[in-house]
């Protein structure tokens, strides 16, 4: 304990200099910035400001690409409540009830849940880290492939169970999602698969391209589709910036359930943030509805809070295998590798030893990262809120131009800007058909990694499907999932039933 708290003093001793808590605010205010403007999410904007960290000190260049990095947590879930619009994929679960309270005029307390559930996460994440780095690494050791596989397919699971539809439906979604996610070059054969000889789809198709056409366009030619009095962008009263008693009372639990979620399955490489917040929402859909509750995908508070304490705590965690291992969790984090090899520094164990002070200044900045947020944050949403009093004439082909470019600036590519158009549409038919886009975004997102930790299990076992079972962990993961699709299963056939009866 004793060391741990002296390391913490040379790490705010590192981050506590004018230069550094400089840089960690133009970190957070770029992030916020960029989380707001759907579709530039932090991937593109820590590659776009990489070269211009070569002139920083190391300490300080990781300092405000980590700001950025959970600013743009923050900032994605101001347009996943206002417009509809997950601005980051760990978002996309934020939209259900956050635009649903928008739309009653409480966009106010869905923000502050979610600015004040990320401070908490982000504060327990970052201690987390601090205390717990080395011992977790043994923990990241024990994950081989095979584990790897079976959390994804709980995961999966866990998004049939997040679906507020029909389970057809949302099975359906999954699958299409896992197809969608097979569009591409093929890893090991390197040949191209259902890219229909279209040179741009040997790549596969952007998460942004379909998040932004499936939630963004989508919602807006539905609106468009509407006579001018029904459009339900304009907020009818916002009533109150702040959440009630009764809210804080719901919110509480939600949010520490989201930090344990969040903290544990951030520290898994490949996407914990992301997890996380589909995770925390299954989770609380689990959970009973308290006397006087609204239903979950109606405006539920607790459908924000818990998401976004669980995708903040997430980003804070993912720091550890890159930290400790020196293996990225995610794209944002394998551009942290690259900026500290710019930086001749060699990301692994050795950091904690070799650079004490990189390692615990940038941790310590994170606390003060997360302070600057909510300080930039809270004030803003007055500001934020604005944006819903825009007549919908002036706010929907904004929004259109702010996602063409997002679309266009990843890749510097017309193709994607058609392909958002096209999801756009499809997006379109999903609504009439009401069928919720979630499920197909994690089916996409989980579908490449899923299919390479199955092929490198079985490459491994020598085609052997049975290591799928005979490692303890994997074998845990596996029957977790069967026991949850059995619940799933057993009060929606009797909910369908009694349906069918009333019906009748």
């Amino acid at each position: 304990m004793e060391l741990l708290f002296s390391n913490l003093a040379l790490g705010f001793g590192a981050a506590f200099t004018f230069q550094n808590l400089i840089y960690a605010f133009v970190g957070c205010l770029l992030g916020t910035l960029i989380g707001v403007l759907p579709g530039i999410g932090p991937v593109a904007t820590i590659a776009m400001l990489l070269p211009a960290t070569y002139a920083l000190p190391p300490v300080a260049a990781l300092i405000m690409l980590a700001g950025i990095y959970y600013g743009s947590q923050y900032g994605g879930s101001t347009t996943a409540i206002l417009v509809n619009l997950p601005g980051e994929s760990s978002s996309v679960v934020t939209v259900i009830d956050g635009h649903q309270m928008a739309k009653q005029g409480r966009a106010g307390p869905a923000l502050a849940a979610a600015g004040l559930g990320s401070f908490f996460a982000g504060c327990v994440g970052t201690l987390i880290l601090a205390a717990f780095a080395p011992p977790l690494t043994e923990l990241a050791f024990k994950f081989g492939p095979a584990e790897y596989f079976s959390l994804m397919v709980l995961g999966l699971i866990g998004a049939v169970v997040l679906a507020s539809g029909s389970l057809i439906k949302a099975i359906s979604m999954i699958i299409l999602g896992l197809l969608m996610g097979l569009i591409g070059t093929d890893v090991n054969s390197g040949v191209a698969r259902y890219s229909f000889d279209i040179p741009e789809l040997t790549d596969g198709i952007g998460f942004i391209t379909i998040a932004m056409g499936v939630f963004g366009y989508g919602e807006i030619i539905t609106n468009l589709s509407r006579p001018e009095e029904h459009r339900d962008v304009s907020v009818a009263k916002v009533s109150g910036l702040w959440p009630t008693k009764q809210d804080f009372k719901h919110m509480l639990p939600a949010v520490l359930r989201g930090t344990a979620l969040g903290s544990s399955l951030g520290i898994l490489p490949g996407g914990g943030a992301l997890l996380s917040s589909f995770a925390s929402y299954t989770l609380e859909k689990k959970m009973k509805l308290h006397k006087g509750e609204i239903e979950f995908g109606k405006g539920n508070i607790r459908g924000v809070a818990g998401p976004e304490a669980a995708n903040n705590a997430g980003a804070q965690t993912s720091f550890i295998p890159l930290l400790t291992l020196g293996i990225p969790g995610n794209p944002v984090m394998a551009l942290m590798v690259g900026a500290m090899t710019i930086h001749n520094i060699q990301p692994g164990p050795q950091v904690m030893t070799s650079d004490p002070e990189l390692f615990w200044g940038l941790i310590a900045s994170m606390w003060i990262g997360n302070a600057m947020l909510i300080i930039l944050n809270l004030p803003l949403i007055g500001i934020w809120i604005k944006l819903l009093t825009i007549p919908y004439k002036w706010l929907f082909p904004a929004i259109v131009l702010f996602c063409a470019i997002g679309v266009y600036s990843t890749n510097n590519n017309v193709f994607d800007i058609w392909m958002v158009g096209l999801f756009g549409i499809v997006g379109y038919f999903f609504i009439k058909l009401a069928c919720e886009p979630a499920p197909l975004l994690l089916g996409f997102i989980l579908g490449p990694m899923m299919e390479e930790n199955l092929r490198r299990a079985l490459l491994l076992s020598r085609g052997d499907w049975s290591v799928l079972v005979t490692r303890p962990i994997s074998a845990g993961l596996l029957v977790a999932a069967v026991l949850m699709m059995v619940i799933v299963l057993l009060p929606s056939v009797k909910a369908k039933r009694q349906e069918a009866f009333v019906e009748d």
